[in-house]
Formats: C-alpha cells, structure tokens, sequence
C-alpha cells in the first residue's frame, strides 16, 4: 500500500456539502429570513405586501400564509417555516404571522447558545421543556365563553379583522361571521362541532364593502337556462337531480335505418315524449325549482319553463352538498326515484343580477346547516383581501366555540407566559434552564413587534408592560394607536386560546426540528428533486428571497 492513498468518494460528484455549525447557521439563516419577511404585517399596524408573480398577477396582503404561499420560496429550511404557517392556517385559519415570527425568533435565540457552545440537543430539550410548560401556563391564563355570549364573539372577529383591508367594515363584518359560525354549529355530546366548509363564501366585485351580506341559504353563481320560467319563487320545494335531464344516446354503435319521413317524425316524436316524461316526473314530485348537476337537454327546458319551474343545470357537487345541508333535500340519482320526501324547502329561490352576472339566491331556509356569505368591494384586490380577513375571522369564532377558552390580545399574553416561564427556568438545573430563557424572551417578539411597527420606542413599552404585569395586570397590553399600555380586554383585543397554543407548538417544533440538523447535503446538478445545486455556502442559488 502505498502512503498517499486515493481519496474515497461516496457521494456523486458536483453534490455540496455542508456540515456541523456552518449547517446550522444557513438553516438558521434562511428561517430567520422567512419570518422578517412577514413579520412587518403583524398588527393592527402592519402593513401589507404586494406580491406579483411570473404571469403577473398581483397579490395584495396582510396575510401571512397567503404571503409566503405566493412567494415560492425554494431553500429547503425556509420552506419548513411555510409548513408552520400552513398548519396554523389549517387548524386555526388566524394567526399565521405569529406562529412563523414566533419560530424566526426561537431560532435567533438558539444561535447565541450555540455560539456559547450549548449543544444543540440541549437547546432542543429545553425548547421542548419550555413548549410543554407554556401550554399549561395559557390554558390556566385563558377564560371561558359561552356561545351565547355574542357580543364577545363579535370582538373576536373584530380583533381578527384589525389591520386587513376590511378594517373599515369590521362591526358589520363581525356581524356576519358571528351569525354565519352560530348558524352551522352543531351539538354532539355536549361539544360544538363547526365545519367551515359549510359557511360559502361568494365573491363578487361591486358595490363596497358595506354591502357585503349573510344569505340564510346558498347562493349558486349561475342563471335560469330558460328565459320563460320566472325569475321568483316563493316557497321553493327543490329537486337536487345528479343526472342529465337529457336522452341518453345508445352505449354500443347502433344504426338506424329510416326509409321513410313518417318514421322520422315518430322518432322525433318519441324523443320529445321521452323528455316529456321526465319533467312530468318532476312536477309529479310537486318539484317547482330544479337543481341539476348535469346537463337539461333544450326541449326539457321548454317543457319545465311551460310547467313554471325554475331550473338551474351544471351546478358544482360542492354546491349541490351545501343545498342538501340548507334546504334538508336529498340529491336524487334517478328520476324515477323522486318523491315529495326528496325535496329541499326554500322560502324563496329568485334570479339576482349582481355585478355584471346573473346568480341564483336559495334563501331563507327554516334551519341552515350551510350558509353563504357574499363578499362585495371595489376592486377585484380588495374583495380577495376582505374575503382572506372573513376566513380569519370565522376561523377565530369557531376556534373560539370549539375549545370554550379565549384569551385578551394586543401582547397580553405572550408577557404573562413569558413572565411565568422564567419563573420556571429558575426551578431546572443544568443548561436547559438558559433553553428555557430563550424561550421565553422568544415569546417576547410579538409585543416587541407589534410594538416596532406601530412606530413606538418597544424597550420603554415592555418594560412599562413588564412592570404592569408584574402588579398581576394579566391583560395589560399594547394599545397600539395611543402608543400606551391599556387593559386589553376591555378594549376589546380578544383572541380564541387555540391560536396562542398552537402557534407556540408548531414553532416549537419547527425550531426543534431545524436545531438537530448538522449535515445538509443538496445532490449535484439538477437532481429528480428539481433542486438547484448547491453553491459552496450552502445556500441554492435565488432563495426564494
């Protein structure tokens, strides 16, 4: 053997490799770097961003998983923020700023332990330690509500809307949400159990804000197919027909032969009979409304005209659910099936030009387990945006009902679990007590950001929240417009609990989870992954930033 042995590869060449503490700093890095970008829109003071993508399209706003969807942000670590924001969105549908600002943070602070040589896994425990307590700290911090209690729900969807475009209809807005959350609630074994799917929201540009409104039904963007039926019906029974109120042409190839003009005319006219049997089966049901998922042949829309039925066709499956759940109809398959019983009940079913486009209003249903909110606004940017604020407020009310706790908003919380965590960092021995301290200054970050893009001094306004809560004011907050320390419960900043606790988990466990890396290897040239490779720095070339 010789001394100078070859060097032995073990990987494809071109692959980059980064190790140890220079991996770590680049994940950091690149995480920290997510949660900059959005965390300027934190607050009733933050701001928005206008997000324009390859084709053009522009995007306008505040919200934070919109935000960094739209971004396409293509480094591997920075796109385990996303995840964050995601979940949040997913589980709560508020709150996606401060779960990814809350990770950006907890992994600023695990860098100055690492520089102080903590070991990473240390750091790691700590965090878990921390995360497992601060749960604890905010169910015991929270109160309860009642569903009755509608006036604090309603500052609930306020406090969801501050800040986005719907600002200035937030006390209408809230209105709507409250009531639409209340009318899909149900009961099961004495818990609230809220679908948001089955509250509809409808957009269409037009009118303002304002005129936004909750239709006790759903409203179908799609007009009568024939222009002789009316326009108006009261006390609608509706058929929900899933099959085309067409003849059906033969499965195998068949050819007929005709010799004669008289055989045409009788196949013209059994056609025309067979059609007729159809709606005559519909109006048998004492159907006087038709909501068809396929196609109704011409001649059936003239004969149903004639009858006075009002028909719709080609109406989406999801729209044909949410009727059977407003009107307490039963989709029918087959029209030989149909019966009274099938039928859906409606107090009026009318044709309404909104904008430039005819829709059909299903509404004033007797007990509606699915609802429609239409959204109007100026421009096509400000409905988007007042639509992305009622998502957050709906899902804020019924976070709110389905757990029964909330909290006071405006940073109350975050320093009262900030102040209790390090009273319990003092109780641990050995180096996960300074984990534990990371994370409660971590936590910090939302009063001190809330604070920075208010424009106020945020060292004078914690300290003075600080010592606030030091004189066990558990809701003394930031009152970001007066730039002073209020009591933010009653001005009204109310969140659901579930936000806090779930944006404190998930980035917990994004931290964690980002803290264990020390070997990022990235496969060389355009691997399947369509990753670009990495350069030496171990950053892929437009991070997404």
């Amino acid at each position: 053997m010789s001394r100078d042995m070859q060097p032995i590869f073990i990987l494809p060449e071109g692959t980059q490799r980064s190790t140890g503490r220079n991996a770590q700093r680049t994940n950091i890095m690149a995480a920290k770097l997510v949660a900059e970008t959005v965390r300027t829109t934190l607050g009733p003071k933050g701001m928005d961003k206008m997000i324009v993508d390859s084709l053009g399209d522009v995007t306008i706003t505040n919200d934070g998983v919109t935000i960094l969807e739209e971004m396409q942000i293509e480094h591997p670590s920075a796109k385990m923020i996303v995840e964050v924001a995601k979940t949040q969105e997913d589980e709560v549908g508020d709150g996606t700023t401060t779960a990814v600002v809350i990770a950006g943070e907890l992994l600023k602070n695990a860098e100055d332990l690492l520089d102080k040589e903590v070991h990473p896994t240390i750091v790691a425990r700590g965090y878990r330690l921390a995360e497992a307590k601060a749960q604890e700290i905010l169910n015991e911090m929270a109160e309860n509500i009642d569903e009755n209690d509608e006036a604090t729900l309603r500052k609930i969807a306020e406090t969801a809307m501050t800040g986005k475009g719907a600002e200035n209809a937030k006390e209408r807005l809230s209105e709507i949400a409250v009531k639409a959350v209340k009318r899909v609630m149900e009961k099961e074994n004495g818990k609230n159990i809220i679908d948001t799917e089955n509250i509809k929201l409808e957009k269409k540009v037009g009118a303002s804000v304002y005129d936004s409104e909750l239709i006790e039904g759903i409203v179908l963007d799609k007009e009568r197919v024939h222009s002789g039926m009316p326009r108006q019906l009261k006390n609608a029974k509706i058929a929900l027909i899933d099959s085309a109120v067409e003849i059906k042409s033969t499965e195998i190839d068949a050819k007929i032969q005709i010799t004669d003009p008289n055989q045409m005319q009788a196949f013209i006219d059994m056609e025309e009979k067979m059609l007729r049997d159809k709606v005559e089966k519909i109006a048998k049901s004492g159907a006087n409304v038709v909501v068809c998922q396929k196609g109704i042949d011409d001649i059936a829309q003239h004969f149903l005209a004639k009858k006075g039925i009002y028909a719709v066709r080609r109406a989406k499956e999801s729209d044909m659910k949410a009727l059977t759940r407003a009107t307490g109809g039963k989709v029918v398959t087959n029209l030989d099936d149909l019966s009274p019983d099938d039928l859906g009940k409606a107090g009026i079913v009318e044709e309404v030009k909104v904008g430039d486009e005819q829709m059909t209003y299903v509404k004033d249903c007797k007990n509606p387990k699915s609802v429609t909110i239409l959204i109007r606004g100026g421009t096509e940017h400000v409905v988007d945006e007042v639509k992305r604020a009622m998502e957050d407020a709906i899902g804020d009310v019924s976070a709110a009902l389905k757990v029964g706790k909330i909290v006071a908003g405006a940073g109350a919380p975050e320093i009262e679990l900030a102040k209790q965590l390090r009273k319990y960092a003092e109780s641990l021995s050995g180096r996960e007590q300074l984990a534990v301290q990371a994370f409660a200054d971590a936590v910090e970050v939302i009063p001190r950001t809330l604070a920075e893009n208010a424009g106020i001094d945020p060292i004078d306004i914690l300290t003075e929240l600080k010592a606030a809560h030091d004189k066990k004011q558990k809701w003394a907050g930031i009152d970001v417009f007066k730039g002073k320390v209020v009591d933010s419960w009653k001005q009204g900043v109310i969140e659901p609990l579930k936000i806090k606790t779930q944006a404190v988990s998930s980035a917990a466990e994004v931290a964690v989870m980002i803290l264990r890396i020390d070997d990022v290897i990235a496969g060389s040239g355009k691997s399947d992954s369509g990753m670009p490779p990495m350069p030496p720095g171990g950053m892929p070339p437009g991070m997404g930033m």
